[in-house]
């Protein structure tokens, strides 16, 4: 939930991060209006979503519900502008909590199997997510400099949601892209399955 910070200049909104509501740009949203493999966001002539303007992207997830019971919410990139083959090596670490609805489950540890090892499949962002009528997960993902020529692309992403066993499962997941072009384009999608409703929006950060 956004705070209010006030000055003598004018009012605005401080999210849990720090920015304000004018250092976020919202550069593309995109709702499901029906199911659909996966959601992409990729970079091109007609549709600039990920170049040079900004060092830092945020993605948001609103109520990503998938199709299938028990799936993994997962991303991966490309950096091929013509084919946009989404099979960048990356090397990752997550943890997670979880705690479910009986109170018997309770703990924090790493997610052994959800992280990656100069891999190039699709990132876990969310293991075992429900798709019971009121299961979803939600979260955010900063993506850093995905322009930049010279550094591996790092990325951190925080991704909460409702779980198959109903328990609420808390993820924590960074890594970086192992490339040093340009990430030209990401790809969210479930492991098995359809992503069935939920929206992504994808905002430029304009603090440095």
């Amino acid at each position: 939930m956004a705070l209010v910070k006030y000055n003598n200049n004018s009012i605005s909104a401080v999210t849990t991060t720090g920015l304000t509501s004018g250092d976020m740009v919202l550069i593309k949203e995109q709702t499901l209006s029906s199911s659909a493999s996966s959601i992409s966001f990729v970079n091109g002539a007609s549709d600039v979503v990920l170049d040079g303007t900004y060092n830092t992207y945020l993605f948001k997830f609103i109520n990503i519900h998938p199709e299938n019971d028990d799936v993994f919410f997962e991303f991966n990139g490309s950096d091929d502008t013509s084919s946009h083959a989404y099979n960048i090596t990356k090397t990752s670490s997550v943890f997670a909590t979880e705690h479910n609805e009986g109170d018997s489950v309770a703990q924090l540890a790493y997610s052994t199997g959800d992280d990656l090892a100069q891999a190039t499949g699709y990132q876990r962002l969310f293991n075992g997510v429900g798709n019971d009528n009121d299961g979803s997960c939600v979260g955010e993902l900063f993506l850093f400099s995905p322009a930049d020529t010279t550094f591996v692309k790092h990325f951190i992403a925080r991704i909460s949601g409702h779980r198959h066993s109903s328990a609420a499962h808390d993820s924590y997941v960074a890594g970086y892209f192992n490339t040093t072009a340009a990430i030209t384009a990401l790809d969210f999608k479930m492991s098995g399955g359809d992503i069935d409703a939920g929206t992504i929006k994808l905002y430029g950060l304009n603090k440095s």
